[in-house]
């Protein structure tokens, strides 16, 4: 059942049984496929034909073979899935879900910026995090993941530098790991950045023995005192390796838990707390508005309407082709 975020969401007063059932008869009657991310509810999860992380999603809607493709997640996504496959109708369940680090890289300002640097004589190369709009990923030589961040990097000739784009977080952390000197831009994701390294490291003490779950957006801070960092897919393969019941502190979106708990029931999920900024004040409640607007209402809507559209812009080809390049192949 959806809940309210940050005031942004108002809760569903509709039956959340009927609405999954009006669900799986939309889908057969459109011929629609839905994609879910990790980070949406769990009971949208549920109502999905394939559910992941970044990298996984974009991969699978190049399989769809309905005509539709309802992507539950943020703009950034469904734009991906319109790129690889571009003769489906691809619908976002709300037009409003976002991204903050793709709002904190206009494409703009990034050419702008690469402008400068090859002005100055800098031989380098952009790579963007996928969490970037279209027209972003146009002016990229390079778009990774969680899950190939590392690979990708790797593959960037030794003589040149890399421009990484726009998580900060992310790209110090890929600096670290594969001794590739960044220059970082400076975005970093809202929901990653708010976790409360104090209240971590005393869920840590009261919890003996526990691994410290986290994703390579997290800041400095938190990676520090993690046991395990990857990204969404990476944790959950992590979990399921382990089959003695265990505890873990995970620092991602708090939707996150939902998966792993059903890849991995064993085991005890606990979420890191964050900071509300209005307040001051620390909860376990990192959610991300944005995903937060695919609601099962959102879902059922936007299949039985055919609405909002993801359609073709001129700059997708160009992105498609920095897309399958480094994410396909």
């Amino acid at each position: 059942m959806s809940v309210s975020v940050a005031g942004i969401v108002p809760e569903s007063t509709e039956d959340p049984f009927q609405l999954i059932d009006e669900i799986e008869e939309l889908k057969r009657s459109t011929d629609t496929t839905i994609l879910a991310h990790y980070y949406v509810d769990g009971d949208v999860q549920d109502v999905a034909d394939f559910t992941g992380d970044s990298l996984k999603l974009a991969r699978d809607a190049t399989t769809v073979t309905t005509s539709r493709i309802l992507f539950s997640g943020v703009h950034f996504m469904a734009e991906t899935a319109k790129m690889l496959s571009p003769e489906k109708t691809v619908l976002l369940p709300d037009m409003l879900a976002g991204c903050s680090l793709a709002d904190s890289c206009q494409p703009e300002a990034l050419k702008k910026f690469q402008d400068e640097l090859r002005a100055a004589g800098r031989k380098f190369e952009t790579v963007a995090y996928i969490n970037t709009s279209a027209a972003v990923k146009s002016l990229c030589d390079w778009i990774v993941t969680s899950g190939n961040a590392r690979e990708i990097v790797e593959r960037v000739p030794a003589d040149r530098e890399i421009l990484f784009a726009p998580d900060q977080h992310l790209g110090r952390y890929l600096a670290e790991v594969t001794g590739r000197k960044m220059i970082l831009w400076p975005g970093a994701c809202q929901v990653h950045e708010i976790f409360s390294v104090q209240d971590l490291l005393a869920a840590k003490r009261n919890n003996p023995g526990c691994t410290v779950m986290s994703h390579p957006e997290c800041p400095q801070n938190i990676l520090e005192v993690s046991d395990f960092i990857g990204g969404t897919e990476a944790m959950r393969k992590h979990v399921m390796a382990q089959t003695e019941p265990h505890t873990y502190l995970v620092a991602t979106e708090a939707n996150m838990l939902y998966p792993l708990e059903k890849a991995a029931g064993q085991h005890k999920y606990i979420p890191v707390p964050g900071i509300v900024a209005s307040t001051g004040e620390t909860c376990a409640c990192n959610r991300c508005p944005h995903m937060a607007r695919n609601t099962l209402e959102a879902v059922r809507n936007c299949l039985r309407d055919g609405t909002p559209e993801i359609t073709w812009q001129p700059f997708f080809e160009q992105a498609r082709e920095v897309v399958a390049r480094s994410l396909l192949n």
